[in-house]
């Protein structure tokens, strides 16, 4: 198939890409490059995928009407993995209109595209940050999502209404995806993983939010990739039993679908910190701080309805994920 990856020099659209590619399928990668963090590592991931004969890389911005109806028009894709965004709970405190520009403007111009082009599948990411003040746990599709409390938070549950509304209308199969707290190696530098092994093995104090009473459904991102892949190759269909006087909010009669993409096994944050220290052979300094506006004090993915639809759950440890990315992080900064 011919794929178009958004955000392919991203995380976890390198690695997308990868699996793609290896499967034999065409990609064109597109991303904008930004600066959100340092764009070196973005070039170091669009390294690896530029050799291959099979890819080819497009600089874009999703927010670009013209260029995006251009692409689209031109390229006929089968089918779309969406994964370009303005990342980060805490970003978006500061630069809200940010996620504006590239959240719902980009994505309105993904689905115009894979529209106009006749996309056979649309596969976007959501997040879990969509359950926001939700505190029943696990967090289940089925549960309303109507408290948001930050305003990436917002966008990515606007992005699921404006799927559903495209899937309804004009009946684009589309499959959201609320991916709970990726990492891995080629991981974010704004992530906690990274920050807190670059202090660590800098010799500096790293910053533990809720005095550490924090819970977070850690999910590798092989983990990730596999679902995505394994949902872009089960299109979403409508949901014959799908009852409107009790509208399940995770499908619909639309061909639309979302799903959780987690672990299922939350992990308390000094936990995570523990494992860390453990695979660096180092302890860590720890300045103890409150809960930051915007984020929340735990998150816990139910996986069963992505488990019935493609046969795939998480299972990759923590400490097992922690070490791969310590191995990653000491070979490429030499360290």
């Amino acid at each position: 198939m011919k794929i178009l990856v958004t955000g392919a020099a991203g995380f976890i659209g390198m690695h997308a890409s990868q699996r793609l590619l290896a499967r034999g399928d065409e990609v064109v990668g597109l991303d904008n490059l930004n600066d959100y963090y340092d764009p070196t590592l973005k070039d170091a991931r669009l390294a690896r995928l530029t050799p291959h004969p099979a890819f080819r890389f497009v600089k874009m911005d999703v927010a670009d009407r013209a260029g995006m109806e251009g692409l689209f028009a031109t390229e006929k894709f089968d089918r779309v993995i969406h994964l370009a965004a303005q990342a980060g709970v805490r970003y978006s405190l500061q630069n809200p209109q940010a996620y504006i520009d590239s959240n719902v403007v980009g994505f309105m111009n993904v689905l115009e595209g894979c529209r106009y082009s006749k996309v056979q599948h649309l596969v976007y990411a959501s997040s879990s940050s969509v359950y926001g003040g939700n505190t029943r746990m696990p967090f289940s599709e089925r549960d309303s999502v109507d408290h948001p409390v930050s305003i990436y938070a917002a966008t990515k549950k606007a992005n699921e209404l404006m799927a559903h509304t495209y899937s309804h209308l004009y009946g684009l199969p589309t499959t959201g995806l609320r991916f709970f707290t990726v990492y891995g190696p080629w991981g974010r530098p704004d992530m906690a993983l990274f920050l807190f092994t670059k202090a660590i093995l800098e010799g500096r104090p790293i910053d533990v939010f809720n005095h550490g009473k924090m819970k977070r459904d850690f999910t590798y991102v092989d983990d990730i990739v596999e679902g995505v892949i394994r949902t872009l190759d089960r299109t979403a269909e409508p949901d014959a039993a799908f009852d409107s006087d009790r509208p399940d909010p995770g499908r619909s009669k639309a061909p639309f679908r979302v799903f959780n993409i987690g672990n299922h096994d939350p992990v308390q944050l000094m936990d995570f910190v523990t494992a860390i220290e453990s695979t660096l052979g180092m302890s860590a300094q720890k300045n103890f701080m409150p809960l930051q506006d915007g984020d929340v004090p735990a998150t816990y993915a139910d996986t069963e309805a992505l488990n019935a639809w493609t046969g795939f759950a998480p299972a990759t440890s923590v400490q097992d994920g922690v070490a791969r990315f310590v191995a990653w992080y000491r070979d490429y900064y030499r360290v």
